[in-house]
């Protein structure tokens, strides 16, 4: 499933071309994918302006003009592609896979932004914004990890007193919001900090932050940060906006790397991968402590 920093990469790719844009029609091929699309999915949307392109958690969000939001998950596979015919904007091939094409979005200025999701485990709500905080998918929802709030003091808090293995905590999505498999076990790498370890253990009583909590908050956003400016991991079925693949798979430390000798200079450490609730945790035994 994409992570955070796909996710983000989809926003951005969107955002120049729907925002300011209205939406001036909306095939909708189907009535459902993960579940049914709202009801006058197509006509409510019709003549909407796209006022903001946001992102909370793994959640796109369109704010429409009129104080709607049209929320939008990828899912296991899906992905968006804009197909611009308007002068002097750069046109892409469509997609070999346009049976799977679910939506298209018409727009004031030419282009047509295209969802596609093979899987279906995809979907699209429309809600309002003054109640969307209070939404069953989006309160209980934890801290941005890519936002002011996320430091070594915020992951001690959190932590503190936690008998859970620190991955599972960094996965909670009640905690921290958006962090995946993937970027977890390259956050946790790069800190030093086995994903086995106790929580709680990265703070001192009643919360304090240690330098464990310091450096693994700095980590968590530069890998984010990275992934981020790198497009994504393009593994499976993610592709940006613009049709291209992202690149960060290719800067792995760990994340499926079982059996390769540890990237820490000196290490000397081999690339192990255990299951942890249900997931693969590639990590190395001798750095991560």
């Amino acid at each position: 499933m994409p992570e955070l920093p796909e996710v983000e990469t989809v926003r951005r790719g969107l955002e120049p071309t729907m925002v300011g844009a209205r939406i001036a029609k909306v095939e909708q091929r189907r009535a459902d994918l993960r579940f049914p699309f709202p009801p006058d999915f197509a006509r409510r949307l019709t003549g909407r302006r796209v006022e903001a392109m946001g992102r909370r958690a793994k959640y796109l969000l369109a704010d429409l003009d009129g104080g709607d939001v049209l929320v939008m998950h990828l899912g296991m596979s899906g992905s968006f592609r804009i197909d611009a015919d308007a002068p002097g904007v750069f046109h892409h091939d469509r997609s070999k896979d346009a049976a799977h094409d679910h939506v298209v979005f018409h727009l004031s200025n030419g282009a047509a932004v295209t969802y596609n999701d093979p899987r279906r485990f995809g979907f699209m709500l429309l809600e309002e914004r003054a109640s969307l905080a209070e939404h069953k998918f989006f309160r209980d929802i934890g801290v941005e990890p890519l936002g002011n709030e996320l430091d070594g003091a915020l992951l001690a808090r959190l932590f503190d007193g936690k008998a859970a293995p620190l991955k599972a905590a960094l996965l909670d999505q009640t905690l921290i919001a958006g962090l995946g498999n993937i970027y977890v076990c390259e956050s946790l790498h790069r800190a030093g900090l086995s994903p086995r370890r106790a929580a709680g253990t990265i703070a001192r009583k009643g919360g304090v932050a240690t330098a464990r909590a310091v450096l693994l908050a700095r980590c968590i956003r530069e890998v984010l940060e990275e992934a981020v400016a790198a497009g994504g991991s393009s593994l499976r079925d993610h592709r940006r906006a613009d049709g291209s693949l992202g690149y960060f798979q290719h800067n792995f430390r760990v994340y499926d790397r079982e059996g390769a000798a540890c990237s820490t200079p000196s290490c000397g450490g081999i690339v192990k991968r255990v299951a942890q609730s249900g997931r693969s945790t590639f990590f190395c035994g001798v750095c991560q402590r």
